[in-house]
């Protein structure tokens, strides 16, 4: 079965830190861009943080660039979203979603939701609260 599973959500308290994990079964990661999306409750879907394949070049949304850092292991098939310095407006739902970086302009594009995605996780949630 062809699944992205991610992990390492939880609650954590302000200023604190996760290391969130996408893992790929049924398929290779290889050649594929891999991003990382939330989703707050009464909020729009948004694009944290993407990494291409080929050159493993990064893309970060503004409001996370500098407190997160997102890294690939090819070798473990896993992509992972260290999260660190967290603040309350983190709390969400962390999706990881991958496509052939052949169907991906720029990182970029592809975090700003501007290409289809393959596939998707069920998503892990972090909440940030003291």
């Amino acid at each position: 079965q062809v699944q992205l599973v991610e992990s390492g959500g939880g609650l954590v308290q302000p200023g604190g830190s996760l290391r969130l994990s996408c893992a790929a079964s049924g398929f290779t990661l290889d050649y594929y861009a891999i991003g990382w999306f939330r989703q707050a409750p009464g909020k729009e879907r948004e694009g944290v943080s993407c990494i291409n394949y080929s050159d493993s070049s990064t893309y970060y949304a503004d409001s996370v660039k500098d407190r997160f850092t997102i890294s690939r292991d090819n070798a473990k098939n896993t992509v992972y979203l260290q999260v660190s310095s967290l603040k309350p407006e983190d709390t969400a739902v962390y999706y990881c979603a991958a496509v052939l970086e052949w169907g991906v302009t720029t990182v970029q594009a592809m975090c700003l939701g501007k290409h289809g995605l393959d596939h998707w996780g069920q998503g892990t949630q972090v909440t940030v609260s003291s």
